[in-house]
């Protein structure tokens, strides 16, 4: 079937479709239960059917034959140019007896681990031994800093922490044993122990008996079998930015993500099993997961485990090494990895040292893909360049071109395509009424949403709802806002809540208000993202002074980009912090973030009705074009 008749299919018998993509994946039991929906109002998929996610990943292809394919190809540059040809048959025993190291240590199937890794091989095998016990994992992003990684801590309650010596950016070592030791202290719930994968470059100090050495703690272990889990049952819970400051706990299923990554993986980004595969991420965020580590072995592929930056690794030609090296067929990677290169090498030169012909297509997602980026990258690799969007909540994309089909859809420059099978996008007002072809509204998803969307927040399904579900009813609000036009391509013109998207993570401005606002000088504070050439997006705060402080500005900015990146971390890229005399706010004191956002980017606005004052919209334009941060 062509894109038509699969969309068609999926949103005219949903639960039609999905049971015949069902028989794709190898369940120990086939699910009876198709679709279901909860008491709150979102629906779960495949609930009573029985499987095991690390079995799909890694022993049925092994017992398929293919324990000879590579799975992994681990290059880090990052450490000094190490690399690692890991095979499907090499990483079933690794995972395994990792897993009987996690067994040995009480870990059993509904247990949580935390994980919080560099990309080096022991992160994936962590998260594959974790889903060979039925043990939900919760990946932390290394960049966070500890007082982020304790609220994760206490929310998963988890049993045990596993964690490296050292992360390494560029030439500098970023000791991680340290930032686990200060989380634990800082949190409410205290692991048993903490796993160290102990790196050459840095040596962590070990507090016994708490602290397992990696490689000690696997010595005479008994490999663990796969545990068979529910459809319904937790895989993992990765954490992302909530409005609030409190982060919300995304509960991803091992049944409907299996089916949904599969599917994703063939028909979506064109992936047959023995291709090679690139997602240029982390496996902290959810790319890692769905396209770094389950999605593609589930497939088949030989996926890239990269370790490492786009730029001074050694230079600006690291990518266009890697896909000559392992012979890449498609990748993925967010649209300031393309920036960064190109603002290195503006013309591509570096590329022409390398043979790129493996490559079909790039797919790019997590931000805006501007068209001066697109050009570029079209123009220099002479494949295309395919937009298409996501978000954590779903695990796998929204709209997209899906190249494993005949007939994938064009590409129209500023949209991220059409509705993948399964989704049915709407554009609707204030009022949740549907508008018409290219009127700008609220993008919203007509549920039941299809497999792999998360359909619950770990351990609160009330906060899911509210979050999701309330707003619009019967939809699932996406919390960006954009247009379809007349022939279905979806256009995204941005989020409407208070996250913003910094080089392709998705942070809360709430958290950065809550360090900001805690500075002795500070009364009251607003952070806004405002555009950014490379990073697409960087937060900007807004700050009232208390009265009679007089700290020098430069050094209230020196100070509050300092709190941000001790308790947020680094990449928040928090870095310019401008004194006004007042914010512009509406009558119930609703801070007009919106407003404030179009005025840094020079955009046109209406002047509410609903404000206090009117004259404080030129006043602080004023302010704000003087310091710099405004057009």
């Amino acid at each position: 079937m062509g894109y038509n008749e699969n969309y068609k299919a999926s949103i005219d018998n949903p639960e039609a479709f999905w049971a015949e993509q069902a028989d794709s994946i190898a369940w120990y039991k086939k699910p009876q239960n198709i679709l279901e929906k909860t008491e709150h109002g979102s629906y779960k998929w495949y609930a009573d059917g029985e499987l095991n996610t690390c079995y799909l990943a890694l022993d049925y292809h092994v017992e398929n034959g293919r324990g000879d394919q590579v799975a992994l190809y681990y290059d880090s540059p990052a450490a000094g140019g190490v690399k690692e040809a890991i095979t499907y048959s090499d990483l079933l025993d690794r995972v395994s007896r990792f897993a009987g190291a996690l067994k040995a240590q009480g870990i059993e199937k509904g247990d949580r681990v935390v994980i919080y890794m560099p990309m080096i091989p022991e992160a994936a095998v962590a998260m594959l031994a974790c889903a060979r016990l039925g043990a939900p994992h919760s990946v932390v992003f290394g960049g966070f800093a500890p007082n982020e990684l304790a609220i994760r801590i206490d929310d998963a309650t988890p049993k045990l922490i596993i964690t490296a010596s050292c992360g390494i950016e560029f030439d500098k070592k970023i000791a991680y044993k340290p930032l686990v030791d200060k989380a634990i202290d800082l949190s409410a719930h205290k692991p048993d122990h903490t796993i160290v994968v102990q790196r050459p470059m840095v040596k962590a100090d070990m507090t016994a008996p708490r602290d397992l050495d990696w490689n000690a703690c696997q010595e005479g272990v008994e490999p663990a079998g796969c545990t068979p889990v529910k459809g319904e049952d937790p895989l993992y819970v990765l954490y992302t930015s909530g409005t609030t400051g409190q982060p919300k706990g995304i509960q991803r299923d091992n049944g409907g993500n299996a089916v949904a990554l599969k599917y994703a993986l063939q028909n979506i980004y064109g992936m047959q099993p023995g291709d090679v595969w690139w997602a240029a991420s982390d496996v902290g965020w959810v790319v890692g997961h769905s396209l770094i580590v389950y999605g593609p072995l589930m497939g088949g592929c030989s996926a890239i485990f990269f370790e490492g930056k786009p730029i001074r690794n050694p230079d600006a030609g690291t990518f266009w090494r890697i896909i000559e090296e392992y012979g890449v067929n498609s990748m993925f990677c967010a649209p300031t990895a393309y920036r960064a290169v190109r603002k290195e090498d503006p013309s591509g030169e570096l590329s022409k040292k390398y043979d790129l012909s493996s490559l079909r297509w790039i797919f790019v997602a997590g931000e805006k893909l501007d068209s001066s980026t697109y050009s570029w990258l079209s123009e220099l690799l002479e494949v295309p360049i395919l937009d298409h969007w996501w978000q954590t909540e779903t695990g796998w994309p929204m709209t997209a071109p899906l190249q494993g089909l005949p007939d994938p859809s064009e590409v129209r420059l500023g949209s991220t395509n059409k509705s993948v099978p399964g989704y049915d996008i709407r554009v609707v007002d204030g009022d949740g009424n549907e508008v018409g072809a290219n009127q700008t509204g609220n993008i919203v998803v007509k549920l039941p949403m299809p497999p792999g969307v998360a359909w619950t927040i770990w351990n609160n399904p009330e906060r899911f709802n509210s979050s999701y579900l309330t707003t619009f009813e019967g939809y699932y609000h996406t919390g960006d806002g954009g247009f379809i036009d007349d022939e279905g391509y979806v256009f995204i013109t941005g989020r409407t809540d208070d996250v913003i998207n910094v080089s392709g993570h998705r942070l809360s401005t709430g958290e950065m208000e809550e360090v900001v606002s805690a500075h002795s000088a500070v009364a009251e504070c607003a952070v806004i993202g405002v555009p950014d050439s490379l990073k697409g997006e960087v937060p900007l705060g807004l700050i009232l002074l208390k009265a009679g402080e007089d700290i020098a500005e430069e050094q209230l900015e020196k100070e509050l980009v300092q709190m941000v990146r001790d308790q947020v971390g680094p990449l928040a890229c928090f870095r310019r912090a401008v004194v006004v005399q007042r914010l512009p706010k509406t009558r119930s004191g609703k801070i007009l973030r919106a407003i404030l956002r179009k005025i840094t980017a020079g955009e046109e606005y209406k002047m509410p009705s609903t404000i206090d004052d009117e004259a404080i919209l030129p006043e602080i334009t004023a302010r704000m074009q003087q310091a710099g941060v405004a057009e």
